[in-house]
């Protein structure tokens, strides 16, 4: 107690308190671990960001692309895009343009068009549905001359779907094919 005013006086006293089980210091306190390296946080941040610029930019999938195939009897167009990510939901858009009558148009799609993705909807519905050795056949009927049928397929593609495979598309008129458009779709993760 100090004598003056009768009130108590502190003292600083050096208690050293002890540092409690699984603490590093050098880590925990000082952050000194690779961890919290600012460069190494700051070059991935760019990585990110980078990813997410090529993505605006649409290097990993969705725009659409137009390929046709020209015959003397038929133009087929088919509008996809051909570059997809997983998870995306896309439509495909097939058009016939017939040069003269088509009595019996059908549309034979490879294997890659429904491998690793679900086809949700087809409008207008085709006539029939089979398959000839893996491939997907669409009987569409008549189309006459002068006359176009579009054909709208959406599809999902799966988030495991990850790579490249053929996606080409015939048009036939019976058992007579008049066109055939080559492609192949890359399917980012």
């Amino acid at each position: 107690m100090s004598s003056r005013t009768g009130e108590a006086s502190f003292e600083p006293r050096s208690v050293a308190a002890e540092i409690p089980d699984r603490i590093v210091l050098k880590r925990h306190r000082d952050l000194s671990s690779l961890g919290f390296n600012r460069p190494a946080r700051y070059a991935i941040l760019v990585l990110l960001g980078l990813v997410l610029v090529l993505g605006l930019a649409n290097v990993f999938g969705q725009h659409p692309q137009t390929v046709t195939a020209r015959s003397a009897k038929a133009d087929l167009e088919l509008y996809a895009p051909d570059h997809l990510r997983g998870g995306l939901l896309y439509e495909a858009r097939f058009t016939i343009r017939a040069h003269e009558s088509l009595k019996h148009a059908v549309l034979q799609l490879a294997p890659g068009w429904t491998e690793s993705q679900q086809m949700n909807t087809i409008a207008p519905s085709p006539l029939a549905q089979t398959s000839r050795n893996g491939s997907l056949l669409l009987t569409l009927g008549p189309v006459k001359r002068g006359e176009h049928y579009t054909l709208y397929i959406e599809f999902q593609v799966n988030p495991t779907n990850v790579g490249r495979r053929s996606t080409d598309v015939l048009l036939y008129d019976g058992n007579t094919q008049l066109l055939a458009v080559d492609r192949t779709i890359t399917v980012f993760p």
